[in-house]
């Protein structure tokens, strides 16, 4: 199992009534066929973080991963969802022990950014973004 944890806080100004809309495209998004599970909501961490949300999607196996990767409604919801964010921070973890997996997620995130380069620019765009979209 591959578990993806993302802990975002929205943009000052945004409205709760888009970030119910943003939230709602993060369930959509989380509902494809290749999640075994996953939750959106508050994020319980440490308030100084910065973090008032997060996202956590698990997936069987990279092949799954892949498949989430690029099913047409990811795709569709992070314009949706992406541009609202002040800050994003992942925390990627499994019970997959092989020493290569972070690296090969590593390279399959890389080539998805390589593959749509709007997504590599909203993730770029978030000013305390900390998902890497460089080698």
């Amino acid at each position: 199992m591959i578990v993806n944890i993302l802990r975002f806080s929205f943009r000052d100004g945004t409205s709760e009534e888009k970030k119910a809309e943003v939230l709602a495209a993060m369930r959509r998004t989380a509902s494809v066929e290749s999640v075994s599970f996953a939750t959106v909501g508050q994020d319980l961490g440490d308030p100084a973080e910065g973090y008032t949300h997060a996202f956590c999607t698990a997936v069987e196996d990279l092949a799954a991963l892949e498949r989430y990767m690029y099913d047409p409604v990811h795709l569709a919801g992070d314009p949706e969802i992406l541009p609202h964010f002040e800050r994003l921070s992942a925390v990627r973890l499994s019970d997959d022990l092989n020493g290569a997996l972070g690296e090969k997620i590593a390279a399959m995130h890389l080539k998805k950014v390589a593959t749509h380069p709007e997504y590599g620019r909203l993730l770029d765009a978030i000013p305390g973004g900390r998902i890497s979209t460089e080698a």
